[in-house]
């Protein structure tokens, strides 16, 4: 729902900023990395208001709405630390909860400290923790790839029905395609969407400790204790 009314209220901002500057400008702008941290539907907004207090709330405003779509990414992440720390992948300690707030508070802190001094090397590097959003190429490839695993089940599941198997291969494909073309977008065009590759890097990174912290702990537990931490995957798939 959060990422439904982000989409929305941003496809809002850029019409009107379409309306008010033309076509033109307004993609050269986007497209100009010169301006493209100066130019957007808050600064348009700013100057077009022709309030005083208007303009303050909203500067103030657009500050809030980065952070908390940044925050918001944090805190959601905190759950992969929790279920690897549960299943015996990642330090017992993430999986420790607080007594009384109810919730994972180790590895909130973790995340903080990553996520502050992500913000810290993109405002350095980049001048706008905006640069961060280059890492929504992520859950894009991710959702795609739910779109195939359904198109997958579909065929090799013989017991699903005839009509179930044609929804199930016609929504994954579809799926599919749509997160496909939207990873292209953000490839093609990063002056506009924040690529970078401290974003992409971001990315790469977490894939690629994800595989090694696996092997290791299962090694480990392997050797150490004769458990075989593969198995908490047999019956409930990996989020």
């Amino acid at each position: 729902m959060a990422a439904l009314v982000t989409m929305v209220l941003a496809t809002v901002g850029f019409e009107a900023m379409y309306y008010s500057l033309g076509f033109r400008f307004t993609t050269e702008a986007l497209a100009n990395p010169n301006v493209n941290g100066i130019i957007n539907f808050w600064t348009v907004a700013m100057a077009l208001s022709g309030n005083y207090a208007l303009r303050w709330f909203i500067g103030l405003a657009s500050v809030i709405w980065y952070l908390a779509i940044l925050a918001y990414g944090a805190i959601v992440v905190v759950r992969y630390w929790f279920a690897l720390a549960f299943d015996r992948v990642w330090p017992s300690a993430f999986a420790y909860l607080s007594p009384r707030f109810g919730t994972p508070i180790y590895a909130h802190l973790f995340d903080l400290a990553v996520t502050s001094i992500l913000i810290a090397v993109t405002g350095l590097f980049y001048g706008t923790f905006t640069a961060l959003y280059g890492t929504e190429i992520g859950p894009l490839t991710y959702l795609a790839f739910v779109g195939l695993a359904a198109v997958i089940i579909a065929l090799r599941r013989g017991e699903l029905g005839s009509g179930v198997k044609a929804a199930l291969i016609v929504a994954g494909a579809l799926q599919f395609l749509v997160f496909i073309y939207l990873d292209y977008e953000f490839l093609a065009y990063p002056q506009i969407w924040g690529g970078n590759w401290l974003a992409y890097g971001v990315i790469i990174g977490a894939f690629v400790l994800g595989i090694i912290a696996y092997l290791v702990a299962r090694s480990i537990y392997l050797r150490r204790y004769g458990m075989d931490i593969s198995v908490a995957y047999v019956e409930i798939p990996p989020e």
